[in-house]
């Protein structure tokens, strides 16, 4: 087939691929962003299921800040992307809790109510605690500093005087929303999901990540961009050491002058160089997810949590899983518990619980077993949170036949709709801060690249395109 020429191709139309080609086409470049999958969206996208519209990927939206706060990700994000803050519809969360063991701590967009949690938890540590948000705070995570790639674990031991239970209940949260190491993260990670979680916080729109992902996908096309669905690349061209262009699985070669790619570190440079590929760090950590449709609010059951991260034994694990499935912690979201904006309300109860897994346990199954272990992990995992919301209110039985529907994902689902080797959502254990790949013309964005979260992931996009595209111009 013949070629087509666009001044950039991006990989992947996740969140951080729309606003790296939003941003491109502000400045008049031809844009080509070219997806594997169907739909939109990537890791944070949507499906639907019996005329359902479900979401997956993240619980919420990180890094919510009110209307008319200017210094933060999500405002720098809306004036780079030129969209106004109200048609985002943000709805704030009810409140979440930390549950370590036995310790229980709320927290809410408001900070105080989580200090005065932590004080009442961890007297002693209070003013601890108050050095390390004051150190969270001065760090500068969005340039290099000798400190971004060390051990969060060795720096909140020495900051929080060895307070073992209060470090895992500040990295519970932290990990399940965005480390690809088992039992730690860097410092420069923790930093930034500490403020998105903690110091800002969670909203969501009323129709979900689908309103920001249609947002996006119109700014997009209104500018020039354009999309294609269902469009598979197989290479990534060189010469000379430069980019070319793009191979297509349908034979098709698209000459640009730059790629960037949202698919992950390993996952791109499987794309232009095999040997390369075979030494580079690949995630191992992946996740399983029941989603469950009942027929009542969670309210009714007296469930009012938006999200809660919990851990059964009295130490934080966070490790791949030894079986299919870890059920000693994880992370339980119920949409419903938003503010949602006019006193709108979703029509149905909604569960999403996550845990860790093992992709390895989940590859030797096919077939029926596969099925038949999907199903037994939703019960297990779904029987798990009914006991942590409060089975005085209800018992799973009659829970259980209140389901109008179910579905469960594993680590070969993410693999499957996304590309991701072993199904690790949050990907390489090894960042790419600037983006750079050994290719002229080849940046990395996205997960891999170190930003976390929605807000994150279309920051990376932008962030990658200021700095190497358009020689640091502003709109």
């Amino acid at each position: 087939m013949g070629s087509t020429k666009y001044d950039s191709v991006i990989i992947g139309a996740g969140l951080s691929g729309l606003a790296a080609g939003i941003r491109l086409a502000q400045f008049g470049r031809e844009v080509l962003v070219v997806e594997k999958h169907s739909i939109i969206g990537g890791l944070n996208s949507f499906y639907s299921r019996f005329g359902r519209k479900i979401d997956v990927g993240l619980h919420a939206i990180t890094n919510f800040v009110r209307k008319g706060i200017f210094k933060s990700p999500l405002s720098k994000l809306l004036r780079q992307l030129r969209i106004p803050y109200d048609l985002l519809d943000l709805c704030e969360q009810n409140f979440s809790k930390i549950m370590l063991n036995d310790k229980v701590a709320k927290f809410s967009n408001d900070f105080t109510l989580l200090e005065s949690e932590i004080a009442r938890l961890f007297p002693k540590s209070a003013d601890a605690f108050r050095r390390l948000v004051k150190k969270i705070k001065d760090f500068d995570a969005y340039n290099s500093d000798p400190l971004q790639d060390a051990s969060t674990r060795h720096m909140l031991a020495t900051l929080l005087d060895h307070n073992r239970e209060l470090e895992d209940m500040l990295l519970l949260p932290t990990l399940y929303y965005g480390s690809a190491r088992e039992n730690d993260v860097t410092w420069k990670q923790f930093v930034i999901l500490f403020r998105s979680i903690f110091l800002e916080g969670f909203a969501r729109p009323f129709d979900g990540i689908r309103k920001i992902l249609a947002i996006l996908l119109q700014k997009f096309q209104e500018l020039g961009g354009e999309k294609r669905l269902r469009c598979k690349v197989q290479r990534i061209e060189t010469v000379g050491g430069k980019v070319a262009g793009v191979q297509l699985s349908n034979g098709e070669f698209i000459e640009c002058d730059s790629v960037l790619s949202t698919i992950g570190y390993p996952e791109t440079v499987k794309l232009y160089d095999q040997n390369r590929f075979e030494v580079t760090p690949k995630g191992q950590l992946s996740f399983c997810e029941a989603i469950a449709i009942f027929d009542r609010q969670p309210q009714e059951y007296g469930w009012n949590d938006t999200i809660i991260f919990f851990e059964k034994n009295p130490h934080f694990s966070y490790k791949k899983a030894s079986d299919e499935i870890a059920l000693s912690s994880g992370v339980i979201c119920l949409p419903n518990n938003f503010h949602y904006n006019g006193n709108q309300s979703l029509k149905e109860g909604i569960l999403r619980v996550t845990a860790l897994a093992n992709y390895d346990k989940w590859k030797a199954f096919s077939g029926a077993d596969y099925q038949s272990m999907k199903r037994h992990c939703f019960d297990r995992l779904t029987e798990q949170a009914v006991k942590i919301l409060g089975d005085k209110y209800i018992d799973f039985r009659t829970w259980k036949s209140n389901l109008l529907d179910r579905d469960f994902f594993t680590p070969l689902t993410v693999e499957r709709f996304t590309g991701r080797i072993n199904g690790a959502i949050y990907g390489s254990p090894q960042k790419i801060y600037d983006g750079i790949l050994p290719i002229k013309n080849l940046f990395l964005c996205g997960t891999d690249q170190g930003f976390l979260g929605i807000i994150g992931a279309m920051l990376s996009g932008i962030s990658i395109v200021n700095r190497h595209l358009l020689l640091g111009r502003e709109a």
